[in-house]
């Protein structure tokens, strides 16, 4: 019998838009995150509201007056994005700490820009991965990793997004998330089995296959390793009680770090006896195996 079959878990703390459109607190998160934390790649995010939004939906109050950051929900989002110089800093600022850059882009514009910074992968968030613009302009000009959420979509939409990739010779590039759209997610609707799903049907066809979680705690993240997902995103804060709407559903530093800790535990320990006795087991079974005596 053979191993366990599965790489071992890259851990991404998204950090998306809990920087508060502050530089500094960005920069401060992707420290913590790569020398505290541990983990393998922080994300961020790039929109293009005008692109993103209705001129009424710009225009629109926040439906939470509390954790807007502007007037208007189109002011609020401008006052978290980042320029395309500013995500070229942190992806250096990434770089210098040893920890990989990357960013979900929501729309062909801020496709085009994260591209022009060529990181290692991009990530494609479950509100547009139906953008098929914007993909093809991913498959065609951008050649490093492309991460796809499934959040919000049907079992036939997963199909026509896997099937746009593979036809374009792109699909070796992709890794597919597992993933349930809610800020936070109840336990009963993480839905963990979508990851076997997603391995089954897709397995042989894509890079790997991810989990993106928006639950509390860590405790299915570590299942979802269990079931093969090789990739595992969590939103990532220094405060959950900040003002914005992704940090009650985000892990602080310590979380973070319990969470990439114990994944890669857990994951050693995922393998067959390699004999029928294991050497730290010999002088255990010498000291206290009961032997029938014939």
């Amino acid at each position: 019998m053979s191993n366990f079959k599965n790489s071992n878990p890259k851990i991404i703390a998204e950090i998306g838009c809990n920087h508060k459109g502050d530089m500094e607190i960005a920069k401060e998160m992707i420290v913590t995150a790569a020398t505290f934390c541990k983990v393998d790649t922080v994300k961020f995010q790039k929109r293009t509201n005008s692109e993103l939004l209705t001129k009424d939906q710009y225009n629109a109050p926040h439906i939470n007056s509390y954790n807007s950051y502007g007037k208007t929900y189109g002011k609020h989002r401008e006052f978290l994005e980042f320029t395309v110089d500013q995500h070229r800093q942190l992806k250096e600022y990434c770089e210098e700490f040893g920890v990989t850059y990357s960013t979900s882009v929501w729309d062909l514009t801020a496709a085009k820009e994260i591209t022009s910074l060529q990181p290692k992968m991009i990530k494609i968030p479950s509100a547009s991965n139906l953008n098929w613009k914007m993909l093809d302009y991913l498959i065609n000009h951008f050649a490093g990793e492309i991460h796809v959420s499934t959040g919000m979509t049907s079992k036939k939409e997963i199909d026509e997004i896997v099937s746009f990739f593979d036809k374009a010779h792109r699909i070796q590039d992709v890794i597919i998330y597992a993933c349930t759209s809610g800020y936070p997610v109840a336990f009963e609707d993480i839905c963990l089995y979508e990851i076997t799903y997603l391995k089954e049907k897709y397995d042989s066809k894509v890079k790997g296959v991810g989990f993106s979680g928006h639950h509390l705690g860590i405790a299915a993240d570590i299942a979802a390793m269990t079931l093969g997902a090789e990739w595992v995103e969590r939103h990532f804060t220094l405060d959950r009680t900040w003002k914005g709407t992704d940090h009650a559903a985000s892990l602080e530093p310590g979380g973070i770090r319990k969470l990439a800790r114990d994944l890669r535990s857990v994951h050693k320990s995922l393998r067959y006896k390699s004999t029928d006795l294991l050497e730290v087991e010999i002088p255990q079974r010498k000291k206290l195996k009961w032997i029938a005596q014939v």
